[in-house]
């Protein structure tokens, strides 16, 4: 039986009232803070491809020191993250090493800079040290003459960067400026995005950190670029460059060999070996040789007499599968 009634308005504007509440709580949850001083320039997908590149640096930069300073070197890429350029300047010790890093053909300059703790001990290491010394905490600027000791390990990272960049961009970092004092080397405006990408350097028993910072709007503009690493490559190629390769390889040397593989006997037994004594190889009258091409079976034949010379007849060509 259905009952008609009907509401007041105080019924009414209560249930308004408790709408209207409900919206203003749920517009609440969703509502995020934002700074515009810090805009988000860089896409995720952008800054793991940065990451992957940087590890490669790192290894590789692990290698040319160790071989340069003649000390098991050890680099770990730690964190590649956005900040503004104040908040990256503030991270970084005083005094230290720090320089403008031209990034040719692209206007701008990232900046990079070897804490102190790392620097004393190359520096230790480049005048004939050992650098297996307990560490020191040395809080002063460095000399004209130890930055000019320096220039061969700056040389060594740079040309160890440009390779890693080399897969996305070539790019051509010299150095334009040094300082002790991060605060001197004004390059951006405070509120300007860098990429910082830090990393860990050990030598011996002295652990110090490497940072790179390089400017948001270089990464935004090479996002074409970033996206051409990661297309699908081609599986398979023309005419033209088959016959390229072919041309290049045409003169190159190839050693064959034609083995007759069968059974195998120790060492000892072989030693015993004495004239009169029959080996038996286990090898079938009718079974084919192998030929060889540098070590790898890859033609199976039968010898046979051209004149004076024994030779190999190729029957069939074998898989590597096989």
């Amino acid at each position: 039986m259905a009952i008609d009634r009907v509401l007041s308005q105080e019924e009414i504007d209560s249930v308004f009232r408790n709408l209207r509440d409900t919206a203003a709580e749920d517009s609440a949850k969703k509502a995020q803070p934002y700074d515009f001083r810090r805009p988000d320039r860089i896409a995720k997908d952008q800054l793991r491809a940065i990451h992957m590149l940087h590890e490669n640096f790192a290894r590789s930069l692990a290698s040319s020191l160790s071989a340069y300073l003649r000390a098991y070197v050890i680099v770990n890429l730690v964190s590649v993250e956005q900040l503004s350029f104040m908040e990256f300047s503030q991270c970084l010790p005083s005094p230290t090493v720090i320089s403008a890093l031209g990034m040719h053909p692209y206007e701008g300059s990232a900046v990079l800079e070897l804490n102190p703790s790392l620097v004393f001990p190359i520096i230790e290491i480049l005048l004939g040290g050992t650098g297996r010394a307990a560490p020191l905490k040395l809080e002063r600027e460095i000399t004209e003459i130890e930055q000019s000791i320096l220039d061969g390990v700056y040389r060594i990272i740079l040309h160890d960067l440009k390779e890693a960049w080399m897969a996305v961009t070539a790019l051509d970092f010299t150095i334009e400026a040094s300082e002790t004092e991060p605060q001197m080397l004004q390059l951006l405006a405070p509120n300007e995005a860098v990429v910082a990408i830090s990393m860990e350097v050990r030598l011996g028993e002295h652990v110090g950190m490497m940072n790179i910072g390089i400017p948001s709007i270089i990464i935004k503009m090479l996002r074409q670029k970033f996206d051409q690493q990661w297309s699908v490559r081609k599986t398979e190629s023309t005419e033209s460059e088959q016959a390229r390769i072919l041309r290049l390889v045409r003169d190159a040397r190839v050693q064959v060999d034609c083995r007759l593989e069968g059974a195998t006997i120790p060492t000892q037994d072989l030693l015993d070996l004495d004239v009169g004594d029959v080996l038996r190889l286990d090898f079938a009258v009718n079974q084919p040789m192998q030929g060889q091409f540098n070590g790898i079976y890859r033609y199976a034949g039968q010898i046979v007499d051209n004149g004076r010379r024994r030779c190999l007849r190729l029957d069939r060509y074998v898989d590597r599968a096989e």
